[in-house]
């Protein structure tokens, strides 16, 4: 799953992809570099990050989505219910939601009348508050709890249980340690029986282990090798930044595996 900001303030490609045309040709390349999907988003949910409008959100991926309808599978990354209607009825086939069904009420209701593919993802408090101080009694335990009860809320509001991935959150609400005793036990989330979603993609997880306390971000390498265990643990998509070297990092460590 490529990664296609049209944010201003996205903690890796914040501005970048602002300009529609340029977004849109970032998420063909990323197509033609290997990506199956690529997940459109125009809200921002990086640590500290403070939310937009629906008019706004809007205004920011609805031109990327008629410049690829056709062309390129998309995911919209979104909350909100008006958001994904649009995306859509634009041609979007899966609705990527951080909040897990809780952000807003009738977005449950699109996706089950849509018939489209949802992700349903952990995250700690809100964005802007998520990183101060997260605290779990076992963090495993407590994102495979949370994400069996949301996915049974999912199923319970009509949406096909084989239509639903699942999202541990790495990074949101989760310190460096939280995050990679995620990946370490990733066995014990596949138990659940769905795909899961991982994003580890330039997180400041990586620049922390690497020895800077300060990081807002990671390198291509460390994403690279955070891919590659959590494939070999399990993972079914991995959300990154860097298609091409993901991809050929991923078929050398498929081809090794018995």
């Amino acid at each position: 799953m490529g990664v296609v900001n049209v944010t201003p303030d996205s903690f890796s490609d914040g501005g970048v992809n602002l300009d529609p045309n340029d977004a849109a040709a970032t998420a063909r390349r990323m197509h033609e570099e290997g990506a199956v999907i690529v997940d459109v988003g125009g809200e921002s949910t990086r640590p500290g990050s403070q939310g937009v409008t629906a008019d706004e959100e809007l205004r920011r991926v609805v031109p990327v989505l008629e410049r690829l309808q056709g062309e390129v599978p998309v995911s919209i990354d979104t909350s909100k219910a008006e958001v994904a209607r649009r995306a859509l009825e634009l041609g979007a086939e899966l609705v990527n939601d951080v909040t897990a069904l809780r952000g807003d009420p009738e977005l449950a209701g699109v996706v089950a009348g849509s018939g489209a593919y949802l992700c349903l993802m952990h995250m700690l408090g809100e964005p802007r508050t998520m990183q101060l101080d997260p605290v779990y009694d076992d963090v495993v335990s407590d994102v495979a709890a949370f994400l069996e009860e949301r996915l049974a809320f999912a199923v319970g509001a009509g949406i096909a249980e084989e239509r639903i991935c699942l999202d541990p959150g790495i990074g949101f609400g989760k310190t460096v340690e939280h995050n990679f005793e995620l990946i370490r036990r990733l066995d014990e989330l596949t138990r659940i029986g769905r795909p899961l979603v991982i994003g580890f993609s330039r997180k400041s997880s990586l620049g922390k282990l690497l020895g800077d306390p300060g990081a807002t971000t990671g390198s291509t390498a460390a994403s690279v090798g955070a891919a590659v265990a959590a494939y070999e643990r399990g993972a079914t998509i991995l959300r990154v930044h860097d298609v091409r070297e993901h991809v050929e990092a991923l078929t050398a460590a498929a081809a090794a595996l018995p």
